[in-house]
């Protein structure tokens, strides 16, 4: 790959739709996972997502589209300009995969941590170069997106923020830099909002449907956030409630009953195919 290609680490959901994104507006990727089944998994949803984005653009043309390259070992990722983690919400995980990409970037590679709540500058400090560490919270799915919360840590550089904000336009994308702290801007706000909101459903006070409708009427939310939690996986955002009630405390951020049930029982929304709506039958679940 080329000096100004992108790496990402982590092909699920997330991944892939930010490859896709990616290769759709020329830019060469490097997809990482040490899962082969999951590389599987994600060429078949980079395949669907090109599938969708035509459809969208009414089968115009498109211009060249960038190499995507899919990597079993983090070495593959050695000579890119940007890399983009965006493993699991597992701490203790991100420390490990950021100090072996010390061992294999170098140093003018910038690393961006795709978050949905952990602080980002404890993951700098744990790496040799928490200068050229920032967050970079895409939104699913990336294309579709016009928007990336940037996270900017007390060690950023301005080289590397111009590297993250770059490789955004190019995307198409405005950025928004913020300050560092759990949950940033976005999912401070809406976790809250999806908690609550299955919280009512146990209440019997609405269904999701209903839900969803009074947001998008009287809010002008797109999805409203039953079914943007199904988009983001009810595992993710269970287990970014529990980040925030770690650092903002539980009054607010304690996962509801309603959302650990449906974790339990393995309905994690459209990835699963069934959550808050049963993506079988297009019903409310």
């Amino acid at each position: 790959m080329n000096g100004q290609a992108v790496g990402i680490v982590g092909a699920g959901v997330m991944g892939s739709s930010l490859a896709q994104a990616l290769v759709d507006r020329g830019i060469d990727t490097v997809l990482h996972d040490s899962d082969p089944g999951a590389l599987r998994a994600a060429a078949d949803r980079v395949g669907d997502g090109d599938r969708v984005t035509r459809l969208r653009r009414g089968g115009a043309p498109q211009g060249p589209k960038g190499r995507l390259e899919y990597a079993s070992s983090l070495r593959d990722l050695a000579g890119t300009r940007l890399v983009v983690e965006n493993i699991t919400e597992d701490p203790a995980a991100k420390e490990k995969v950021h100090r072996a990409l010390d061992e294999v970037l170098g140093a003018d590679t910038v690393v961006a941590v795709n978050t949905s709540a952990i602080p980002v500058t404890g993951l700098a400090l744990e790496t040799a170069h928490p200068g050229r560490v920032l967050g970079a919270h895409f939104m699913n799915p990336v294309a579709l997106s016009s928007m990336v919360e940037v996270i900017r840590t007390p060690y950023t550089t301005p080289e590397a923020l111009g590297t993250l904000q770059d490789v955004a336009g190019r995307l198409g994308k405005d950025t928004v830099v913020v300050n560092d702290v759990a949950g940033f801007v976005i999912n401070r706000c809406l976790m809250m909002f999806v908690n609550e909101a299955a919280a009512l459903l146990d209440d019997g006070v609405a269904t999701p449907a209903q839900v969803d409708q009074l947001f998008r009427g009287c809010l002008g939310h797109r999805t409203g956030p039953l079914r943007t939690a199904d988009l983001i996986g009810l595992d993710t955002v269970a287990l970014t409630l529990d980040v925030l009630a770690e650092h903002h405390g539980p009054e607010r951020f304690t996962p509801s009953a309603r959302l650990r049930r449906m974790v339990q029982e393995g309905h994690l929304g459209r990835k699963s195919g069934r959550g808050f709506y049963d993506y079988h039958l297009g019903e409310p679940a």
